[in-house]
C-alpha cells in the first residue's frame, strides 16, 4: 500500500539545510498495523503527514496503492486523500460550531455521498461508539474521550483503505486511551490499514510492527 524510497524533508535557508527526514526507505502492506516511535523533534508527525499527503517530501520517491504521488497537483493529492485516508488527530480537530452528527457528515458531504446514505452512515457509526444519545450536543459538551471517538468515527465514516493517527490517546487518561486503540485494534481486524505515531510503549504494543524513529531516520529493526 505504503512505498516509501529516500524520501527526505528538509528547510533550506541559503546554503545550509535543516533535515526533518532522512533517507526514509518504509513500507506498509495492506492490513497492517505499524506504529512509529521516537523523541520529539524525530520527524514522526511530518512523516504521517507525507503518507498522508497533507505534506510533501523534498525528494523522493513515495507510492500510495501503487501510483507514484510526489509531484501530483495539489486537486489530485486532495483526491486520493479525500477517498482513501482517514486522520485521527490528538487534538480533535472537530468543528465547534458542529454537532457531533454535523461532524461526522461532513466528509461525506466532500465526497459527494447521497443524502440517505449519509443519514445512514453517521446513523451506524453514533450507533457503534455508542453517541446515538451525544449526536446532538456540540463538542465543547463532550469530555476528551468522547471528543476522540468522535474524531475516530469521523476518520472512519468515508470507509478509508488507511487511517493515520496521531497520538491519539495523548490527550486522553488511560481508560479512555484504551478505549480508542481497543477501537483502532477492532478496525484493523476489520481490514483497515492503521499507521500510528506514539509514544507510548503500550499503544505501540498494538501494532504488528514498531518503527522506531531517531533524528529524521528509520533506525535499525530492534533499535529504540
Amino acid at each position: 500500500m505504503i512505498e516509501m524510497h529516500n524520501i527526505e524533508r528538509y528547510h533550506q535557508s541559503g546554503p545550509r539545510k535543516t533535515y526533518v527526514l532522512r533517507y526514509v526507505h518504509l513500507n506498509v502492506a495492506e492490513g497492517e498495523f505499524v506504529s512509529i516511535m521516537g523523541p520529539s523533534g524525530a520527524g514522526k508527525s511530518t512523516l504521517l503527514h507525507i503518507m498522508g499527503l497533507l505534506d510533501e517530501p523534498t525528494a523522493g520517491s513515495y507510492r500510495f496503492l501503487g501510483q507514484e504521488v510526489s509531484g501530483l497537483s495539489e486537486k489530485a493529492r486532495t483526491e486520493i486523500h479525500r477517498l482513501y485516508i482517514g486522520f485521527v488527530f490528538q487534538a480533535y480537530h472537530l468543528i465547534d460550531e458542529q454537532t457531533v452528527a454535523e461532524n461526522l457528515e461532513l466528509p461525506l458531504l466532500y465526497q459527494k455521498v447521497k443524502s440517505a446514505e449519509r443519514k445512514a452512515r453517521v446513523s451506524e457509526l453514533l450507533d457503534r461508539f455508542e453517541m446515538v444519545a451525544k449526536k446532538d450536543l456540540f463538542p465543547h459538551q463532550l469530555s476528551g474521550g468522547e471528543q476522540q471517538r468522535v474524531g475516530v468515527a469521523r476518520a472512519l465514516i468515508g470507509q478509508p483503505t488507511l487511517i493515520l493517527a496521531d497520538e491519539p490517546t495523548g490527550n486522553l487518561n488511560s481508560k479512555q486511551g484504551e478505549a480508542v486503540m481497543d477501537m483502532l485494534n477492532e478496525l484493523n481486524d476489520e481490514g483497515t490499514t492503521i499507521v500510528q505515531v506514539t509514544h507510548s510503549k503500550k499503544n505501540a504494543g498494538y501494532g504488528s510492527r514498531v518503527v522506531h524513529l531517531l533524528d529524521g531516520k528509520i533506525a535499525p529493526e530492534g533499535g529504540d
